[in-house]
């Protein structure tokens, strides 16, 4: 799934393949190792895998597990968070839900019927103001199916709506995916139209979409008109809007007052009946944060659009940014460096070595793919035991001096 980054993803980046002609080299699997690590990183990252979230209380944004094991269907749903599922839930059947906002850890309280949290045991019985939706369940988006979805032979990315935050196939959104992926975020055609609001800032929304045409992809402008007050008719980009100095600013924690509001400066757009809303990056910046608009943003529980750090997308930088300071270098970084500490000669026989190593696995690999079998793990471990024996009967060949 994506949610507009490169891993608001619930994607699936590596299937299962049953189909014996299909094999894959090393590289193919160092190569998507690497992605998964970088993605892994991105949710992850900036969620504590050690401690217990519990006592932050109803944390802005983390990752979060559902526990199949200990969670019978029937059953309430329960949230744990990064650390209890490696340390409470470890070998258990999960449910990974990507990121929620505003959420408790459940671990080990009654919804748990007995079982303790190992990490912090003393919690209250039921945390409130926890909102689960279908996704605790293992179902997603309109159809109510689950992922991956294995009686579903089309294959389609998911994007996660940022209001109810579930996660919905493109095909079920209502309507076309914007060209080239250039929006920032996605709300779904139920919350785009409970939102009455949004009517008032269309002008955020991104009007290329793309539409299929039997084989064939072209662009085509969205139905939404633009708002005067608010784009640019000529270029299709926003202009500066009234008392933006009045907004909230990314670095500052709490939105600032304006003293007018700001939809007496902007024309609503009838936006109900055409599915989910793709909307632009500058669009959280963009909203009006008088006292009136506050009160009206908390009495529909969305106060949170105004603070940009609530996006995926910011949580996912800070999980890159944590990725970067512990694990600092990457693979290749790691290998160059320590190629450069060699002299020269050493330099060229460690690159001869890789070489052969390469030919081998080549070599080896393609005796698979002319029997049409599939690589297993033991014959990866067999191919390196030969290669240990080999070097093995090299090194023990005498060498004389003439």
């Amino acid at each position: 799934m994506e949610n507009t980054s490169k891993s608001e993803s619930f994607d699936s980046n590596f299937e299962n393949n049953e189909d014996e002609g299909n094999t894959v080299t090393m590289m193919d699997v160092l190569e998507e190792q690497q992605k998964l690590e970088e993605d892994a990183y991105a949710v992850l990252g900036a969620s504590d895998d050690k401690n217990c979230s519990y006592n932050q209380g109803y944390v802005k944004r983390e990752a979060l597990f559902s526990c199949k094991t200990c969670i019978d269907k029937d059953d309430k749903p329960a949230c744990i968070c990064l650390a209890c599922s490696y340390h409470c839930h470890e070998g258990h059947d999960l449910i990974e839900l990507y990121t929620k906002r505003n959420f408790r850890c459940d671990c080990g309280n009654s919804l748990f019927k007995g079982k303790k949290c190992s990490l912090e045991p003393n919690k209250e019985e039921l945390n409130e103001l926890n909102n689960y939706n279908q996704n605790f369940r293992g179902l997603y988006c309109t159809c109510a199916r689950p992922y991956p979805d294995l009686e579903d032979s089309v294959q389609d990315e998911m994007l996660q709506c940022t209001i109810c935050e579930d996660w919905f196939h493109s095909r079920h959104l209502g309507s076309s995916l914007p060209a080239a992926n250039n929006f920032s975020e996605v709300i779904c055609g139920s919350c785009t139209d409970r939102l009455g609001f949004l009517r008032y800032y269309s002008g955020q929304t991104v009007k290329k979409v793309v539409e299929e045409t039997n084989d064939n992809s072209v662009d085509v402008e969205s139905p939404v008109p633009n708002v005067s007050a608010t784009v640019n008719e000529e270029t299709s980009t926003p202009v500066p809007m009234p008392c933006t100095e009045k907004q909230n600013d990314e670095n500052s924690k709490e939105p600032k007052k304006a003293k007018e509001c700001l939809l007496k400066t902007l024309k609503p757009v009838e936006m109900t009946g055409k599915g989910a809303t793709f909307w632009m990056e500058s669009f959280r910046k963009s909203l009006c944060v008088c006292q009136s608009c506050q009160e009206m943003y908390k009495d529909l529980n969305v106060s949170y659009l105004t603070d940009v750090s609530d996006m995926v997308q910011a949580y996912e930088e800070r999980g890159e940014k944590e990725r970067s300071n512990t694990v600092g270098m990457s693979n290749n970084e790691r290998t160059m460096q320590a190629l450069s500490s060699l002299n020269r000669v050493a330099q060229i026989e460690a690159i001869k070595r890789y070489d052969e190593l390469q030919t081998n696995l080549k070599e080896y690999l393609s005796k698979f793919v002319e029997n049409k079998k599939v690589v297993r793990e033991e014959d990866i471990h067999e191919f390196f035991q030969e290669m240990s024996r080999k070097k093995q009967k090299v090194e023990e060949v005498p060498y004389f001096c003439h």
